[in-house]
């Protein structure tokens, strides 16, 4: 595997984690219903996890659909133009900034960007009821699928990221490490939810992720490639 490869693997698992305060926010609820749903006896903690799993495994596979399609339009895109890999690679830049803004809570602007997605949303968020409430993990798996459309911020803002993959299953790759950066918060939130809130909660935590989701942001940016424009 090329090394540019892996640093785009672990920088998306790093943005995943990171940002993993903002899931807490948008997915944080739903993964905690789970495991207050299940009756506490003999077999919880198994059942609990299995449908925790299977849950968030089912969002992160939608992640990896989405970077999927979106790479398969970028990288022919890409290919037929030469302005749209600076295009792409500036967008990821100014969307991971914008999260970190959000994140540090000095500029809710990506709320902005989130509503381009709510047409999506409002056409599946019906189909959630029916695999509500979770009795197996067969329903926590649909269930995760379908809450991986769930407009967010974080998730646009890596999906610019996994555009700029040079094959469609690189890109779904970058996304499945963005998901499991987002993993263990969501599994902690399932089993420790008051404790979850108290650090989602925390200013410091807060300000640090968005600093270092802005310095990704900076990163990303063809500063040099757009000034020799």
């Amino acid at each position: 595997m090329h090394p540019e490869l892996y640093l785009s693997y672990s920088s998306a698992f790093a943005i995943g984690l990171l940002g993993s305060t903002h899931c807490l926010g948008m997915c944080g609820g739903i993964s905690a219903s789970l495991s207050m749903a299940l009756p506490v006896g003999r077999g919880f903690r198994f059942r609990q996890t299995l449908l925790l799993l299977a849950f968030n495994f089912g969002r992160i596979g939608s992640y990896s659909l989405i970077a999927a399609g979106v790479a398969l339009l970028s990288t022919q895109a890409a290919g037929q133009w030469a302005w749209a890999g600076l295009l792409l690679m500036t967008l990821a830049g100014v969307l991971l900034i914008f999260m970190g803004l959000s994140m540090g809570q000095w500029w809710q602007g990506i709320r902005y960007i989130e509503r381009a997605g709510a047409p999506v949303w409002r056409t599946l968020s019906p189909l959630t009821k029916r695999f509500l409430p979770v009795n197996n993990a067969g329903q926590a798996l649909a269930l995760g699928s379908l809450w991986g459309w769930l407009p967010c911020g974080l998730v646009y803002s890596t999906l610019g990221w996994a555009a700029l993959q040079p094959t469609v299953p690189s890109a779904a790759l970058t996304m499945f490490f963005f998901g499991l950066g987002t993993l263990p918060s969501m599994l902690a939130t399932g089993y420790a939810a008051q404790w979850i809130r108290s650090i989602k909660s925390h200013q410091g935590v807060r300000k640090i992720s968005g600093i270092l989701l802005i310095l990704f942001g900076l990163w990303t940016l063809p500063i040099q490639a757009l000034l020799n424009l």
